[in-house]
């Protein structure tokens, strides 16, 4: 069983008031962006790789939270659905100051949350992701056979493993077992 994490954050765990509506608003989201096959979701809750959600019992989540997006489309894409879907436009598509190719829109989400979606123009990824087993140990990345974390060029995915092996597992007390994860 494997599950994907980045190297920065292990989750986001946002709580919201109403879980079906916030459901169509990240159901919307993940699809604009053609992430939908990452979400998952189960008694109370959903998930997409990093994101968790589910219903606040006490004070509900304030956050910005800024999806990755593959092109300017995909942004577009996901300002409209996202405002389809309940959100409120809290910026529109275009280009942005953060640097010359930044490109995003923002939404609030159902509870208020600033939901971004950013493409940062033309990059290449060392991996697309890290892969984890349930045990914390790190299965395999999906390869970019062009670079490495540490610059020096891969030559095959068993160096990717390798160099994958070095990221040090998630904390303990992440609960995994309610997931169906890939082989």
């Amino acid at each position: 069983m494997t599950y994907h994490l980045g190297r920065l954050l292990d989750h986001v765990h946002l709580r919201v008031t109403d879980l079906d509506v916030s459901r169509r608003f990240y159901q919307a989201a993940l699809e604009a962006l053609d992430l939908l096959p990452l979400y998952c979701e189960g008694d109370g809750w959903f998930q997409a790789d990093e994101l968790f959600v589910d219903t606040a019992t006490g004070p509900r989540s304030n956050v910005h939270l800024a999806f990755q997006a593959q092109s300017k489309e995909q942004v577009e894409r996901f300002h409209a659905m996202t405002i389809a879907a309940g959100g409120i436009d809290n910026g529109a598509p275009g280009l942005r100051p953060y640097h010359p190719t930044y490109f995003a829109a923002y939404v609030l989400d159902p509870d208020g949350n600033n939901v971004e979606a950013v493409y940062h123009g033309p990059t290449k990824r060392s991996c697309a992701s890290i892969a984890v087993d349930e045990l914390g140990r790190t299965l395999r990345p999906r390869p970019s056979l062009e670079g490495a974390p540490n610059g020096r060029r891969l030559e095959s995915p068993d160096e990717a493993v390798a160099v994958a092996e070095e990221v040090p597992a998630p904390p303990s007390g992440v609960m995994r077992s309610d997931f169906k994860f890939e082989e």
